[in-house]
């Protein structure tokens, strides 16, 4: 069985509960829910919550809810207490809840990816990477070898990198027990200085697959990113949201 985990913590700095900001007239996350049950290889989408404020927002949508934990200091940690309760589970697709305009054919292609027999894990790249993308810092890079296979993710790139430079879209996909090893193994020394989790897997040596796409994800993290969505939406837009309820980092 295939299953999709979005994991739906509520608090978040640069926008508090962001995940129940309206959207058209519903919570953001039940948009991300709609969008992931469109794919055609998911048999089962589970929206993974951490608080009663969030269960009682989502009790008049039909999906499948589960309440974890307030402790996990990941989503992916978020997503395994799931699978654990989910025998049946095979493949795992972590699904970011702060992306509305998520496309569903993405989740079918890298379901596609483990007909191999030597994928793991795997994760989805965008080769619509800008200048401004590289010299961001917030914005991860994947570097990819000649298989397709993710050498690193980095959030400076020097100009004398080797291999091809993609902007990494954060979807992962896992095997069962590769999801399993990997949240049970210790932070390693890079993913604590980066802050970034998915140098654990590289550091341990899973090896990740990245997807190739041209794709153009939208993360709502700010007020101003939830406006851009709007628009792509065709919907109005409004300037003054609650800008006192958003936080800097």
């Amino acid at each position: 069985m295939v299953i999709g985990v979005i994991p739906a913590r509520l608090n978040s700095s640069r926008f508090p509960k962001k995940i129940l900001a309206d959207l058209n007239g519903k919570p953001m996350i039940v948009h991300v829910a709609e969008q992931a049950s469109k794919a055609k290889k998911l048999d089962k989408v589970f929206i993974a919550i951490d608080d009663k404020e969030t269960q009682k927002a989502l009790q008049n949508y039909d999906y499948n809810l589960i309440m974890t934990s307030k402790n996990h200091l990941s989503g992916t940690d978020r997503v395994s207490e799931v699978v654990k309760k989910e025998r049946d589970a095979e493949i795992i697709i972590n699904i970011q809840g702060d992306e509305p305009l998520l496309d569903p054919d993405l989740i079918d292609r890298l379901v596609s990816l483990f007909e191999y027999n030597n994928v793991n894990m795997a994760t989805i790249v965008s080769r619509r990477i800008s200048v401004s993308d590289l010299l961001d810092k917030n914005i991860v890079k994947a570097i990819l070898d000649e298989q397709q296979n993710v050498k690193d993710f980095k959030r400076d790139v020097q100009d004398n990198e080797i291999g091809a430079v993609y902007k990494h879209i954060g979807i992962y996909a896992f095997l069962r027990q590769t999801l399993f090893e990997f949240q049970s193994m210790k932070q390693s020394e890079r993913e604590i200085k980066k802050s970034l989790e998915q140098l654990r897997a590289l550091d341990n040596g899973i090896q990740i697959r990245g997807l190739i796409t041209n794709c153009e994800q939208i993360s709502v993290d700010t007020v101003e990113d939830l406006n851009r969505v709007k628009r792509k939406m065709g919907i109005s837009t409004d300037t003054n949201y609650e800008k006192d309820k958003v936080q800097p980092d």
